[in-house]
């Protein structure tokens, strides 16, 4: 599966996981966040993520 070197990823339960390696098969992905102010790395997450 081809992936996009430009995004590493660690979450192989996400259905654009490239199984080879820890990468994303997406083109881009959307960065979200769960405050009004995104003050720590806990308070974003991956908007792009899709369970397997």
């Amino acid at each position: 599966m081809n992936h996009n070197e430009s995004i590493g990823c660690q979450v192989t339960e996400c259905k654009y996981h490239c199984k080879d390696d820890n990468y994303c098969t997406l083109e881009n992905i959307m960065v979200v966040k769960h405050e009004s102010q995104a003050k720590t790395v806990e308070c974003t997450d991956c908007g792009s993520f899709k369970k397997q």
